[in-house]
């Protein structure tokens, strides 16, 4: 009988009936994908008005804004990336089990984020001539400061969703990216005169909000105070030790830098307005990528709180995920011009073969983030670091040297050359990462991060 099952048996008395104790198992394996479900709904549905904010943004500015102003935001959401030093991963890892010391260490990442974030922020934008002279825009007083607050506000933006899912509450999740969408979408139109800025500017107003209620709700119902009861976890290590946040946050660079350096590069080498086109059919087709996401959030949520249920958990996520994930593939590859379309027949006519490459490469990228997601929780850290570094280098060189030979279709191929190399070796070597699914016991050892 697995120790989880003792366990379980043992609070509930000697005499609990085997029925009882099934229905918990199965209960505890739904809730990995309640949660994760209610996750990817949120980004779905911010996917989804995010698609309706830049049919909006490319009917009412020109093609060129669009692809300049993407750009931009691609460039805030690298340095916010960069910046806020991979403590969402952390946030969610450890905040499940922090109890009374959750509270400071959010506040901690906070401050991090912030100071590092608006470093960074400040030193691109100095840099701008040097580094991409397509966004010299950005040079204007008034514009650079807004990029700079907005960037250092949208590294807190991606901090507190990682707060709220490590203390399960993913249905907050959900309303604070609605709110987050609608107000930009509002924004976006008002601003409408500010033909150069008004989209950067309407990112930067609808961070604002989102903050406000989002950590309005965390300091004051959901994060516990000193003397509130908290529930015992499984996982006594509540606190993230030096060596685990530099080794994620090593991975996360090289994953950071692979989907936010594409529209800038192509930006650079094609102009804006191919630009524009290659990232809103990257924005169409990336949405399946928050679905396996969302599904290795919850995972390692869930593996927190219930140790001896990994394997089982992502065999579970890996089987749901997989059918789901086929399924929207099969409709975007399908559907293609046809949604492009909504932005204009010039999206249609030069994205399509892009979102379908895109969206075939997300199949084996459920493999690479199901893989990534166990290296968090038992802290195989070299080996995390080394998938995200392999996916990295690939997808940028490839991009590189297809780019000039096939147009933005190149990033395309290489991209989805890139995941699946990576995703076929981690499944021929499943073994190095994928416990099995009745593992005896579960341990989350220290000993492990000092293997880096």
């Amino acid at each position: 009988m697995r120790a989880g099952i003792v366990a379980r048996k043992l609070k509930r008395g000697p005499n609990a009936p085997p029925g009882r104790i099934r229905s918990v198992e199965f209960w505890s394996l739904e809730t990995v994908l309640r949660n994760g479900h209610l996750l990817t709904f949120s980004t779905l549905l911010t996917s989804v008005l995010g698609a309706l904010y830049w049919a909006l943004a490319a009917r009412s500015y020109s093609d060129d804004s669009v692809g300049r102003n993407y750009a931009a935001v691609a460039a805030m959401m690298l340095l916010a990336g960069v910046g806020q030093l991979n403590l969402t991963n952390v946030m969610i890892r450890f905040t499940p089990s922090a109890g009374h010391r959750s509270r400071r260490l959010v506040a901690v990442a906070y401050l991090a984020a912030c100071v590092t974030t608006t470093v960074l922020a400040v030193g691109f934008v100095l840099l701008i001539p040097a580094l991409s002279p397509g966004l010299m825009f950005l040079r204007s007083p008034p514009v650079a400061c807004g990029f700079v607050l907005a960037t250092a506000g949208y590294a807190v933006f991606v901090l507190q969703d990682g707060v709220l899912t490590g203390l399960r509450r993913p249905g907050w999740v959900v309303l604070e990216n609605l709110i987050f969408a609608l107000v930009k979408i509002v924004l976006v139109l008002v601003l409408a005169f500010l033909a150069a800025t008004g989209i950067l500017w309407s990112w930067a107003l609808s961070v604002v909000v989102a903050i406000a209620l989002a950590n309005w709700l965390l300091f004051t119902r959901f994060l516990p105070r000193r003397g509130d009861s908290v529930p015992d976890r499984a996982d006594t290590g509540g606190d993230p030790t030096s060596r685990y946040v530099l080794a994620d946050y090593t991975g996360a660079l090289f994953w950071l830098v692979a989907t936010t350096s594409l529209p800038i590069i192509v930006l650079n080498h094609l102009g804006p307005r191919q630009a524009a086109y290659f990232s809103l059919a990257w924005l169409v087709a990336f949405s399946l990528y928050h679905l396996n996401t969302s599904m290795g959030s919850s995972l390692i949520v869930e593996a927190t709180n219930d140790p001896p249920r990994l394997g089982a958990h992502c065999r579970l996520v890996l089987r749901h995920t997989g059918v789901l994930l086929a399924c929207g593939v099969a409709v975007l590859c399908l559907a293609a011009p046809l949604i492009l379309r909504i932005f204009g027949p010039g999206y249609a006519a030069n994205g399509a073969n892009l979102l379908r490459l895109v969206a075939l490469s997300a199949l084996p990228n459920l493999v690479v983030v199901a893989a990534v997601s166990v290296c968090r929780i038992r802290r195989r850290l070299r080996l995390l670091v080394g998938i995200l570094a392999t996916v990295c280098t690939l997808a940028v060189m490839l991009s590189y040297v297809l780019l000039r030979v096939m147009g933005i279709t190149g990033v395309g191929v290489a991209w989805l050359i890139a995941q699946t190399t990576v995703a076929a070796v981690l499944w021929w070597r499943r073994a190095q990462w994928l416990p099995p699914a009745q593992a005896p016991s579960f341990q989350t050892s220290r000993g492990s991060a000092s293997s880096l």
